[in-house]
């Protein structure tokens, strides 16, 4: 079974829809992050020395394990040069 077939099997189920938009916030976080930090040139662990914290906590929030505190997202923003945006859509 190819994944497109897989997927769309697994969006049948109202339980896997739910999952996903329960975590839908912590994707969109971490794809940002990602996103910035590979515009930057920075690995995970350059980032990491310029928060002042491990690899393994920007590797947290970047595998959306995590929901960064507003405080590190500032931060964040501020170690890669970047303005940080929270936006509300309909």
């Amino acid at each position: 079974m190819d994944w497109a077939t897989h997927k769309k099997k697994l969006l049948k189920n109202p339980k896997v829809v739910s999952a996903l938009k329960d975590t839908e916030i912590e994707y969109q976080i971490a794809c940002a992050v990602i996103e910035a930090r590979i515009n930057k040139g920075l690995t995970q662990t350059e980032l990491a020395k310029k928060l002042n914290t491990t690899q393994s906590v920007v590797s947290r929030v970047e595998s959306a394990k995590t929901v960064p505190t507003l405080s590190f997202l500032k931060r964040l923003a501020d170690a890669l040069n970047v303005s940080l945006q929270v936006q509300f859509k309909a």
